[in-house]
């Protein structure tokens, strides 16, 4: 009998978990279920590139179809799984197809989180998440037009820099003080709030929505009504205000879950032969000691490698500095690291400058960076932190000592850290335990 492999979910980590079983040796059948029309594509140019018109559709797919035909992986596009009988292993898509596997990796990301208010469902209300809720609003996306952003987080941001830009009149609506509030600190999303007022943007922090009107009944957005009483006209709302994991199949078939798909480090779930990986995977982190749901691009390409290696045989933990990151006008953001916990934050260069990086530390322990037009930065923090090293608080700052050269251990002020006990996570055990650490929710359409 043919050895098959079935993919749910056609993002990121299913594309890659499809083209790394291939690469891994896996010679049995492969098919790939996406519940969109379309090919696997990247989330991140959603609300940049491709919402402003300047990149063509075809260049957001992640492979073509010809290379899926050339490795042998079949694709079931725009149909849904509707059932996993585990025990058969045996799977029911909404169409009335089944499928027999003999691995299952559910790679079935999030949704957005939907405003809870009157007035939310009106047409006019945009969120962004997949190909085809940008091209709902492209048309409304016009020079002129007033629109609405509610969300400071990355898309958030990303779509009121773009709006802006194109000459529509924005107005952003963020909950926190700051911007990025909930994954950076005060002074990185200060330093982003002064930059999109700069830049035109009306932007409104510690604010909430109440309702979305429609006075006139027409279809057209009156106002978006604040938490405090204040009418913002609106032509079109974007709405950027989190993501859920879809583990709502997962769960039917008996799965664990805990604030997404509880895996190992090796991306297998509590039930045997089938695994979990991207935005719906909550996995074991040793670097930090704990468990994370990540949504990023890295996260799910390299989950998608880790369970494709399991099912190949050739078993490599999962153990990956998460990272992301962000372009806003001429700004690249990017983190490495998650700083919760942090105590100390340093800033290394002039924030004025807007070249610049922030450390999060915790008793004396690098967490994390925010590094804001600082590729070096960030790329020396990745090494200091998935080497486990200690860098002194001084030689941090110290910008006379080059980036390329804070991880140096012939430094005495550069040690290697010794991993505390939380870290010696047992990952099988996790998978049957409630997990003690929520998401790392950065907003991004990722």
């Amino acid at each position: 009998m043919t050895e098959t492999a079935v993919i749910v979910g056609g993002g990121q980590a299913g594309a890659q978990a499809a083209v790394s079983l291939r690469q891994g040796g896996f010679t049995g059948r492969v098919v790939l279920i996406g519940d969109e029309p379309v090919l696997p594509y990247q989330r991140p140019p959603l609300s940049k590139t491709y919402l402003a018109g300047e990149l063509a559709k075809e260049r957001l797919f992640i492979k073509p179809a010809a290379f899926y035909d050339k490795i042998n992986v079949e694709r079931i596009l725009g149909k849904t799984v509707s059932a996993i009988d585990s025990r058969q292993q045996v799977i029911s898509l909404s169409s009335g197809q089944c499928l027999s596997y003999q691995h299952l990796i559910l790679a079935t990301g999030g949704r957005v989180r939907q405003l809870d208010c009157p007035g939310a469902g009106h047409p006019r209300v945009h969120y962004l998440r997949t190909l085809a809720d940008v091209e709902a609003m492209q048309s409304e996306f016009t020079a002129g037009a007033r629109m609405v952003v509610i969300g400071g987080g990355y898309v958030g941001l990303e779509t009121a820099a773009v709006a802006v830009k194109h000459g529509l009149n924005v107005t952003l609506l963020v909950a926190r003080p700051t911007p990025l509030g909930r994954v950076t600190s005060p002074e990185v999303g200060k330093f982003f709030e002064d930059v999109h007022r700069q830049a035109g943007v009306t932007l409104c922090c510690n604010t909430g929505v109440s309702a979305i009107e429609d006075d006139a009944g027409d279809g057209q957005v009156a106002a978006v009504v604040t938490d405090s009483g204040y009418r913002v006209l609106a032509d079109v709302v974007v709405v950027g205000i989190g993501l859920l994991p879809n583990v709502e199949l997962a769960e039917s078939a008996g799965v664990a879950c805990d604030d997404g798909i509880t895996v190992d480090e090796y991306g297998r779930t509590s039930v045997g032969n089938i695994y979990a990986a991207g935005d719906c995977a909550n996995h074991p982190n040793p670097i930090y000691g704990r468990r994370l749901r990540l949504e990023s691009v890295q996260n799910a390409v390299d989950q998608g490698k880790t369970v494709a290696a399991t099912i190949c045989g050739k078993d490599k933990p999962y153990a990956q500095v998460p990272w992301f990151w962000s372009d806003q006008y001429d700004l690249k953001l990017q983190t490495a690291g998650i700083n919760s916990g942090y105590d100390q934050a340093l800033v290394r260069g002039d924030i004025a400058s807007r070249s610049f990086a922030v450390f999060y530390l915790r008793e004396g322990r690098l967490l994390a960076v925010d590094a804001i037009n600082r590729p070096a930065e960030f790329v020396a923090a990745r090494n200091i932190l998935s080497k486990g090293l200690s860098v002194s608080a001084e030689r941090l700052q110290d910008e006379s000592i080059p980036a390329k050269a804070l991880a140096d251990q012939t430094d005495p002020l550069v040690t290697e850290n010794t991993a505390p006990e939380s870290a010696q996570l047992s990952a099988q055990s996790g998978v049957q335990k409630r997990s003690q650490s929520n998401a790392i929710k950065h907003d991004r359409v990722a």
